[in-house]
């Protein structure tokens, strides 16, 4: 019963998850926001291009 309790009490596998999905948070920010840099870049570029 004793092993039972200290599974239950053990929070060390819910910690990992919460961080895990933080960390799967900022990627998807950063990943978003390169996209929309990246987007504008080109289209920067391409008119820098278009003026020479």
């Amino acid at each position: 019963m004793t092993t039972v309790k200290k599974f239950l009490s053990n929070e060390s596998g819910a910690t990992a998850i919460e961080y895990g999905l933080i960390a799967t948070l900022i990627v998807v920010g950063i990943i978003a926001g390169v996209r929309t840099i990246g987007t504008k870049l080109a289209g920067t570029f391409n008119n820098i291009g278009e003026q020479l």
